[in-house]
């Protein structure tokens, strides 16, 4: 009878979690499916054919990928140089480490509100720039200055870089200690530089904490929405989330809402999928599977 209820024991352990996922994710995502495609009449597509008749849907496009394709490349070029830098254990490297994690445990709003003070006329950013000399305090920078698309995509990775960059570099620096320090000695005795051991050795077995880390990052760019209303406000600068979240709560359209949240959906898987392909990932696990 024990032998019996032993084989089912690692079943009770996942249940709760299986249960919090049916009724916190399964539930009110089969809700949403309900609701983008069901009208008054029954079954529809009318809420998706106005989604891409939106104006605003196509700038949020465009908005969303270019904020996507920056901060990702910036966010993974800045934590995998920090990354490597506490990865050599220098003196005070614990300390640095905490510091560069705090970002992390802000708040989204705490910290969209921080850089939306900073950004204002005479904000602390200014501040700091007019007692280092770098600008007249007569004439400080108007960095919300409005019709500045550009400008304010580069203000939104300048925030939000500094939050997205500790969850990259953990993982990262996760990874590193992984790789054992035996491959970097043997290169050095076969006369590879830094650069030839980083790019030949530690960057490829690096790759999966880069794929996750790339991954996470790239989710989490298409879901931007606090720190982009917060600084800008409504449809100032909308992003795919930011429309979603205002058809729900400014407009009351819930059923418009969901149909822009499986688009957003639907986009994320197709990204990820495609990032999975162009990295081998896909080739990779059919030949371990032959293998």
């Amino acid at each position: 009878m024990k032998r019996n209820l032993a084989r089912y024991y690692p079943y009770f352990l996942i249940l709760p979690t299986l249960i919090y996922y049916i009724v916190f994710w399964a539930v009110p995502a089969f809700s949403g499916i309900k609701l983008a495609f069901t009208g008054p009449n029954g079954f529809t597509l009318q809420y998706f054919r106005d989604v891409f008749s939106d104006p605003y849907f196509y700038q949020a496009i465009w908005v969303t990928f270019i904020f996507l394709a920056v901060s990702v490349t910036a966010e993974f070029l800045l934590a995998l140089a920090v990354a490597l830098l506490i990865n050599t254990n220098f003196r005070g490297s614990s300390l640095f480490l905490f510091i560069a994690l705090i970002p992390m445990v802000l708040p989204e709003i705490s910290y969209g509100a921080m850089w939306a003070t900073g950004y204002t006329y005479h904000g602390w950013i200014n501040s700091i720039l007019v007692h280092m000399g770098v600008m007249s305090a007569q004439h400080p920078m108007m960095w919300l200055a409005f019709g500045k698309t550009a400008r304010w995509i580069g203000l939104l990775v300048l925030a939000e870089a500094w939050r997205g960059l500790p969850s990259v570099m953990i993982i990262l620096l996760a990874g590193l200690q992984g790789i054992s320090k035996e491959y970097g000695e043997a290169a050095r005795l076969f006369g590879a530089n830094r650069f030839q051991t980083l790019h030949k050795i530690t960057l490829p077995l690096l790759k999966p904490s880069i794929q996750t880390a790339l991954i996470l990052r790239a989710i989490g760019a298409v879901q931007i929405f606090v720190i982009v209303t917060v600084i800008f406000g409504y449809r100032n600068l909308p992003t795919l989330v930011e429309e979603t979240v205002y058809y729900f709560t400014q407009l009351h359209q819930r059923e418009l809402g969901a149909a822009y949240a499986l688009v957003i959906a639907a986009i994320i898987v197709t990204l990820t999928v495609i990032y999975l392909w162009l990295s081998g990932s896909f080739r990779e696990g059919r030949e371990e599977n032959v293998g």
